[in-house]
């Protein structure tokens, strides 16, 4: 399944002593709302987290390379889990989809609020013997915040992120969504790093900048202004998720013997989710019992 495109821009500034990316991802963030239906504090977190995906899946080198972002909380929201790879393709999901109210004092969404306290961990398969993990605290609970720390204090690099969801007041839908993410490489100048923070005091918000009209190349070369930005790349990136229903079935002979026997006995169908797109694949229980009845002649043929 692969739906919801959006767009992923890379540039370089100061003479690589930069690096950039930004993400619209506004139909990735829908199409992930609907799928989940999620209410709106839950669709500005899930909506900030695979826009960070996006973009970080499109730093790794190869194709085979799998991220996973994930927040662990205390919140009403239970934590979040996003993952991407360097093609573009990214999901996510929310532990709890719907709740109401967490609107701060200015009527923003309070995502850091619905978080409360809780970790970070950013999780890179490289096709190595063990995947690197990082961990980090939240910071705010705003997700930008708390992914500009882990960058400082897990990968040592100087970042700063900036995410945004805005929605239509009407009816919960995605109006704009996208986010940017600036990297100090190690040999930068402090003029080129006074000049990045004095752009980036500028700027009131990534949906501001959205809003505007800009497009995520616009987005950067705003930021990176008087840098000389140079555009490395862009490419698409789009919600896809890899669910079939060879897959839920591995998931279902997992449960084991017992477990599938009373499922089996049961007159009405067994319906399984997929966590990350919501997709239902539904099994009759006369499917049941031939899948108990394979899980009990692989055990005797392994005896």
């Amino acid at each position: 399944m692969k739906n919801a495109a959006g767009r992923v821009v890379r540039m370089t500034a100061a003479d690589l002593q930069l690096r950039a990316f930004a993400v619209e991802s506004k139909h990735i963030v829908e199409y992930a709302r609907r799928a989940h239906q999620t209410s709106p504090v839950a669709t500005a977190a899930l909506g900030r987290l695979l826009s960070a995906g996006a973009m970080m899946g499109a730093m790794l080198k190869n194709e085979q390379d799998l991220l996973t972002l994930q927040i662990k909380c205390d919140g009403p929201i239970r934590g979040l889990v996003v993952t991407a790879d360097a093609k573009g393709d990214v999901k996510g999901y929310v532990n709890v989809p719907q709740f109401e109210g967490f609107a701060r004092p200015d009527h923003k969404l309070d995502v850091g609020g619905a978080l409360g306290y809780g970790t970070l961990t950013v999780i890179k398969d490289l096709g190595l013997k063990e995947p690197f993990a990082g961990t980090t605290e939240l910071v705010t609970g705003e997700i930008a915040e708390d992914l500009t720390y882990y960058f400082a204090t897990s990968e040592q690099t100087p970042s700063s992120v900036g995410l945004g969801v805005l929605l239509n007041k009407e009816d919960g839908s995605v109006r704009q969504a996208g986010g940017f993410l600036i990297q100090v490489m190690p040999e930068a100048k402090d003029e080129v790093i006074d000049i990045l923070e004095k752009n980036l005091s500028g700027i009131q918000s990534v949906t501001s900048l959205l809003e505007s009209g800009c497009d995520a190349e616009q987005m950067l070369s705003t930021i990176l202004a008087g840098l000389d930005p140079q555009l490395e790349q862009e490419s698409a990136c789009r919600f896809a998720c890899d669910c079939s229903r060879k897959k839920i079935e591995k998931v279902l002979l997992s449960l084991g013997e017992k477990d599938l026997s009373e499922l089996s006995e049961g007159k009405d169908e067994v319906e399984v989710k997929c966590h990350f797109c919501n997709s239902a694949y539904r099994f009759s229980p006369d499917e049941i019992k031939d899948m108990l009845g394979a899980l009990r002649g692989a055990k005797a043929k392994a005896q």
